[in-house]
């Protein structure tokens, strides 16, 4: 097969992906759509490394996810997570449930190393469920490696739907106390506060804008991921602590310094094709799964996603009732977890437009209802499942 052949082939099927999504407003993800659909060419016509005959060898993969990792952390505003601090800490406890649970009632239906690679991918996104899915094929366990990449393609279909139906119970709840005259709009202030924030380049004050090339961001970009890299090889004889979990703190440190600006990818029009290597490689790890093997791992695939949920539901009740949150968008922030941005934005915009068609009534379902998913999503998926992964490494 030839290289543009290949691209052409997954490529479409990325974009076959994201229309089947767009269609039923991800109700049914993309990601579950592409990887049925590169099963079904692994499993027929595909050369095993199509992937890397399209151009995305595992090299470029890795360098993808230095740089989109540190650019994650440049989006980390610690003002909003402050002012969110309560939304913090439900989406904290919902991840503790799920550890909670898979260690102990998973840990008596499945093996010790079954539960440590569901975990990360469990709780997170297409960064942690590739850093489990590596080291579980460099440990040597073919199946689990395959398990990881499976398990975050399927946990939006627990997500979506129970995220819906918690929402759409707490927008009338909400509705009917603004209606009553309890409940008014709640001011945007983590927008206020992202507007207001300065994303000027503090070290580089000086620099004519015209100098600020693309080719600048992406060369601090890896200059940040270099010295993250640096600083894990230095704590390797004390610690072994992941060097993508280091370039989501430095791409933190670099942007309060000044170093870098937020979104430096996207602003270097880079982001779009990070996201498309990486996507193509997480779905080079189902070459190997054969028919035979997803049989093997539906039963541990579904149980995991079960307990999980659970350990969402009882861990962020019991934190929604401490900080005095309903119930309702105490698990609808936990569950973000399951898919993140912009599952999350969709779904709450979604939920809030079949509720009520008055402007004034969407204004304040959007103010008390969206801040609290975004910052639960990027808490979640962003933050927390890649140090995890980043720890969990170890134990395989």
């Amino acid at each position: 097969m030839s290289q543009l052949l290949a691209l052409v082939i997954v490529v479409g099927i990325l974009f076959v992906g994201d229309v089947v999504a767009t269609r039923t407003k991800a109700w049914v993800p993309s990601m579950f759509i592409c990887a049925t659909l590169f099963l079904f060419g692994y499993w027929t016509f595909f050369p095993t490394n199509i992937v890397e005959i399209a151009g995305i060898p595992p090299a470029v993969a890795t360098m993808l996810m230095y740089f989109l990792i540190t650019n994650m952390g440049t989006l980390l505003s610690l003002q909003e997570l402050k002012r969110q601090w309560k939304t913090v800490l439900i989406a904290l406890s919902g991840i503790l449930g799920i550890i909670a649970i898979l260690f102990t009632i998973g840990a008596l239906l499945f093996d010790f190393e079954t539960v440590v690679v569901a975990i990360p991918p469990l709780v997170g996104g297409v960064v942690s469920a590739l850093i489990m899915s590596e080291a579980a094929a460099n440990a040597g366990l073919i199946s689990l490696s395959v398990f990881a990449i499976v398990i975050y393609v399927m946990q939006g279909f627990a997500g979506y739907p129970l995220t819906s139906v918690v929402l759409k119970k707490e927008g009338k709840n909400l509705l009917e106390k603004y209606r009553n005259g309890q409940l008014a709009l709640k001011e945007a202030e983590g927008e206020s506060a992202a507007a207001s924030e300065s994303s000027e380049l503090k070290l580089f004050r000086k620099l004519p804008e015209k100098y600020n090339t693309d080719f600048f961001k992406f060369f601090r970009l890896a200059v940040v991921a270099y010295l993250a890299f640096l600083a894990s090889e230095l704590l390797s004889p004390l610690v072994s602590v992941s060097p993508f979990v280091l370039c989501l703190l430095f791409g933190v440190i670099a942007t309060t310094v000044g170093f870098l600006e937020r979104q430096p990818l996207q602003k270097a029009n880079g982001f779009g094709f990070a996201i498309m290597g990486l996507m193509l490689f997480i779905f080079d790890g189902l070459n190997q799964a054969t028919p035979s093997m997803m049989m093997e791992i539906l039963y541990p695939l579904v149980a995991c996603i079960v307990l999980g949920v659970i350990g969402m539901y009882l861990f962020s009740f019991i934190m929604g009732k401490i900080l005095k949150v309903s119930k309702e968008m105490a698990f609808a922030v936990s569950l973000t977890a399951l898919y993140g941005f912009p599952a999350d934005y969709i779904i709450t915009n979604e939920v809030i437009k079949s509720l009520t068609d008055d402007e004034k009534e969407k204004a304040v379902l959007t103010s008390h209802m969206l801040p609290p998913m975004l910052v639960g999503g990027f808490v979640t998926v962003t933050i927390v499942s890649v140090i995890l992964a980043g720890i969990f490494v170890g134990f395989l």
